[in-house]
């Protein structure tokens, strides 16, 4: 069926085919000009793959009158998979895992391959030990290696052993930022002599894999379990998506930034609740939004909630392929495909666009602001940022010597300020703005305070090229904001100590110190486990904080130091022009810097490229080894539902931070202790996330985060509960050992949002090996419910008007669970009380149940591979 809408263009001579998606609109009484952008790339996935799975075209009909098809799924099955280090060593340790099973079972282990593209970018290891001067960036790139040799010897390995598999070196970009100037084409071509030209779609194992629909490229985040469904060639499920249309209008004022402008709209669109929706951002606005300012924006659809926030092909799309020296053959290309198959973005059509919410945002109202302490969402206006401190008034000054220097510190005096993340440390904009700023503070003779350690990770090294081209690094060095490496740094945790003196003292009193960085996320306890109060801004207003010393201050109308006559500096005296701005980039901001940095991009590590290449069918496990183990993944698992015992209760817009963290290592933490056991030394522990392809470490980090509140231990903070067993408070790991030695599964109880954050799989695998069979929550994350089920986890959902609390559920009860379709029926008993209630079961995708049954993904997987090869075998006798 789905051949007759296959259609062909002729581009240099040359013919292309594709399907067009209007055409099969058009057969169906639907009118293209009705449809959003994201949804078209949608349509034209599931028509084309269709063609060759014909169990996929009853899927078609779900895209006529797509507003009212909610309750209906979409298959999904991406191009390409994108994995960081975090994330895609645990992925790439599973896949060796499955191989070894697959070669215990008797079968072919070498099955086991990535079907697709997949790109792995080691951006997520380098830590800020040093920062503040000339050797920090040496400095952290020896200590990075000296960590991770044993990660990096793997990723070697699965290199050279797994088939359609690249490794792009550490400490040459952020993975989004790599991916974004780099690795998409936006529209793809096969290699037959009449090639098909279609949209390029991904899925990444970063939650910020959206910042790739800045370029009209569809794609988002997922577990990296997901992604391995879709590197193994499973597709993905889920309900067709309502779109909320943001109309954008006007043009920014010269004092607000990309990031004043992501944070607003995360504000805006949490309240909007767009939480497993699509956003679509469209109108007369687009065309004053350069790519990197809509890079920063669809970054951000994580903290917004959405599943990615989508901004269709048009001609500043084509100008940011021209500025990274894309060829001229591709850009054509990129351009007639978008226009013949209706993915060019047409203004005119607006009023004909339907979509399911509608948002107007005028660009001249954003205003310099930041957002926190604790949540993206939570936007402060510069002048009204000194009332969030007025909590602290009744505290005294802590008083700390550092760099020879004693001082007394007042709460909101900044431990961190940071220029960091994917979200904006690659917008020549913003780090031009920055940059001028610097030079006009040191021009007047501004300095940084001792006791605030400052950092510059860019996301490109692009950026370091046209900063130092236009002698701008010069003046951030003369801050300390010196380049400490290239990777996420802070943003994931991997801040490093507080300046020498500040660190034992903040230890040791836990005084409330700030934070300010130019990231995406500030989840207590994120950035620093001894920062309480995180903000994110600019990386000017970072830099103009930074000069302060503190947040409790209006930069609006106080000034923030005096220059060397004493005259008094604000924050307008320092801040640049558009036209300086704008002369800066015209200069210095040069396609020639992107094609010559990507072309030396596998050579520029020479640590990288000295590592010994192995080469295996399946890994050579050590059993010494903290960093890579063996997963029990495909254990027998006791499957009962009765007698389960609470593990924890917890509140309200839980994390995946919270359950588990991907920084520090606490040496009285069960993780801390087994590494000690271990042989390891505290100074060697690491982080977590570098620590995520052994699941021993991992088991003993999960539900550590030490911001962590358990409902059932009240009085303490961290990875502690009640052991209903022994009724005595005990620590989550050793309780979960318990209940796992006595056969009883646990459950976890949870409010709303649980699972927010970051795409990070160990969230889901580390309570699965801690027993627990079922979380029951208010409200779930899109990404981290799907995680929950791929690893065999009950998501179960209270019923509107249900909480925890108002069924009186005090987490002494034992559970019985029983599934009845699309709901289940709980009995929660304690010894005075009976409580009935049902729930919701958040099996959303067909193939859910699937997976639940099988006892998570990667079993169900093995399962397929291992029947098509007794198939194989069978029909060979």
């Amino acid at each position: 069926m789905t051949e007759t809408y296959r259609n062909q263009f002729t581009l240099a001579g040359k013919n292309y085919y594709y399907y067009d998606i209007a055409a099969y609109l058009q057969h169906e009484e639907q009118e293209i000009e009705a449809m959003p952008y994201a949804i078209r790339v949608l349509l034209e996935l599931t028509l084309r793959h269709s063609s060759k799975q014909p169990a996929l075209k009853k899927y078609l009909a779900v895209f006529n009158n797509w507003d009212e098809q909610h309750t209906n799924d979409v298959p999904y099955k991406p191009e390409r998979v994108i994995l960081q280090d975090f994330t895609g060593v645990p992925a790439l340790v599973d896949l060796a895992a499955m191989r070894e099973e697959v070669q215990n079972q008797g079968g072919d282990p070498t099955a086991i391959n990535p079907d697709v593209p997949v790109h792995l970018v080691i951006d997520h290891s380098v830590q800020v030990d040093l920062a503040g001067n000339q050797d920090a960036f040496e400095y952290n790139i020896k200590q990075e290696f000296k960590r991770n040799r044993e990660r990096y010897l793997f990723l070697k390995w699965a290199q050279a052993s797994f088939k359609n598999l690249t490794v792009i070196p550490p400490d040459t970009g952020i993975i989004h930022q790599v991916n974004l100037e780099y690795l998409s084409p936006v529209i793809r071509r096969s290699k037959a002599a009449e090639p098909l030209a279609f949209p390029d779609t991904l899925v990444g194992t970063d939650s910020h894999t959206t910042m790739i629909n800045a370029l009209g490229v569809l794609g988002w985040g997922v577990g990296g379990i997901e992604a391995e469904a879709s590197m193994l060639g499973q597709e993905s499920y889920f309900p067709m998506p309502q779109v909320v249309g943001v109309r954008l209008t006007g043009k920014m004022p010269a004092t607000a930034t990309a990031t004043d402008l992501a944070l607003t709209l995360t504000h805006i669109l949490r309240k909007q609740n767009v939480v497993g929706k699509f956003v679509e951002f469209y109108g007369p606005g687009l065309k004053n939004l350069p790519l990197a300012n809509r890079a920063t924006i669809a970054n951000m659809a994580p903290e917004y909630g959405a599943t990615c926030g989508y901004f269709p092909i048009d001609q500043q799309t084509l100008s940011y392929l021209r500025l990274t020296d894309r060829s001229a053959e591709q850009i054509k290309l990129v351009e007639k495909y978008a226009k013949v198959n209706h993915l060019w973005y047409q203004e005119d059509e607006d009023n004909l666009r339907h979509y399911s919410e509608n948002v107007e945002l005028d660009l001249v109202t954003i205003t310099s602001s930041v957002a926190g302490p604790k949540r993206p969402q939570d936007l402060v206006e510069l002048s009204q940022l000194p009332q969030n401190f007025k909590k602290y008034a009744e505290l005294k000054n802590c008083q700390v010597k550092t760099a020879g220097q004693t001082f007394s510190l007042k709460p909101g005096a900044l431990g961190i300020a940071a220029i960091t993340s994917c979200t904006n440390t690659s917008n020549p904009e913003i780090l031009i703005t920055a940059g001028l700023l610097a030079e006009k503070a040191v021009a007047a003779g501004l300095k940084i305070p001792a006791y605030v350690k400052t950092s510059f990770a860019p996301g490109s090294r692009v950026v370091a090229d046209y900063l130092q081209a236009a002698r701008l690094q010069t003046y951030l060095d003369q801050l300390g904001f010196n380049i400490v490496g290239y990777g996420c740094t802070t943003c994931i945790g991997n801040s490093g100590k507080l300046q020498p003196g500040v660190q034992e003292i903040i230890n040791q009193t836990n005084y409330p110190l700030a934070a300010i960085e130019s990231g995406n996320r500030n989840f207590e306890g994120r950035v620093n486990p001894l920062i309480k109060d995180t903000y994110l801004a600019s990386p000017p207003l970072v830099i103009a904080y930074a000069l302060a010393g503190t947040l409790d201050i209006d930069l609006l109308h106080q000034p923030i130091g005096q220059d060397q006559q004493g005259k008094a500096v604000y924050l307008s005296d320092l801040w640049p022009t558009t036209a300086e701005v704008s002369q800066v980039i015209h200069q210095y901001v040069k396609p020639q810097l992107f094609s010559a940095n990507y072309q030396n991009i596998f050579s520029q590590n020479a640590a990288w490229n000295a590592l010994p290449v192995t080469e295996s069918v399946t890994y050579p496990w050590q059993a010494a080894s903290t960093y890579l183990a063996l997963p029990p993944l495909f254990a027998s698992r006791q499957t009962d539902l009765t007698g389960l015992r609470v593990l924890s209760k917890l509140g309200d817009s839980i994390t995946t931070d919270h359950i588990s963290p991907a920084g520090f290592i606490g040496q009285t933490t069960p993780a801390g202790k087994y590494l000690q056991e271990h042989g390891v030394q505290p100074a060697d522990f690491n982080s977590y996330g570098s620590r995520r392809g052994n699941h021993e470490v991992m088991m003993r980090g999960t539900l550590a985060n030490i911001r962590l509140q358990n409902q059932l231990t009240p009085e303490k903070q961290g990875g502690f509960t009640r052991s209903w067993l022994t009724n005595k408070e005990t620590t989550i790991y050793e309780a979960a050992m318990d209940y796992k030695q006595h056969n009883i599964g646990t459950i976890i109880l949870a409010g709303k949002d649980y699972g927010m954050g970051s795409s990070r799989d160990w969230a889901a695998k580390g309570v699965e090996l801690l027993g627990v069979k079922a979380v029951i929550a208010e409200s779930f994350e899109r990404i981290h419910r799907s995680n929950l089920v791929m690893m065999g986890v009950l998501p179960l959902q209270f019923m509107a008007g249900d909480t925890a609390d108002t069924l009186g559920l005090q987490g002494d009860e034992k559970f019985t669970i029983k599934l009845t379709g699309k709901t289940a029926k709980v009995l929660a008993e304690s010894p005075d009380r009976q409580v009935d209630f049902t729930v919701r079961a958040r099996f959303d995708a067909p193939i859910d149940k699937e997976y639940f049954k099988a006892s998570g993904i990667l079993p169900y997987v093995i399962a397929r591979k291992m029947a098509k090869q007794n198939e194989s075998e069978g029909s060979d006798d």
